[in-house]
């Protein structure tokens, strides 16, 4: 397995030590794994994927909260607009009940 991410495959790099006298001698610079369950699989994820999951997971449910939103929203006006026919449509019937009583008035 190694010292290896997973998901994007980084490894450790060459780095150099200088010393007061500026010789230079070679190191090796490990990068940051942790062990972590992704999905139900163990994997040796660095720390950079890390970041970068956990940044896409908040986009993703911040899309979700706002589709939420929509959704709700579109209900609220429908709702509001089948109360606004309901009030029409009864304004139309009283208008409607007004005017044939004032016909029968008048016609006795």
């Amino acid at each position: 397995m190694g010292k290896k991410c997973d998901i994007c495959g980084r490894s450790s790099t060459k780095g150099a030590s200088r010393s007061h006298s500026n010789i230079k001698t070679l190191k090796r610079q490990g990068i940051n794994l942790q062990n972590k369950n992704v999905m139900g699989i163990k994997a040796k994820i660095c720390t950079t994927c890390l970041r970068t999951m956990k940044k896409n997971d908040k986009i993703e449910e911040e899309k979700k909260q706002k589709n939420l939103l929509k959704q709700a929203e579109a209900k609220n006006k429908n709702k509001t607009e089948k109360k606004e026919v309901k009030k029409g449509v009864k304004k139309e019937v009283k208008k409607t009940v007004k005017k044939s009583a004032s016909k029968k008035s008048t016609k006795k």
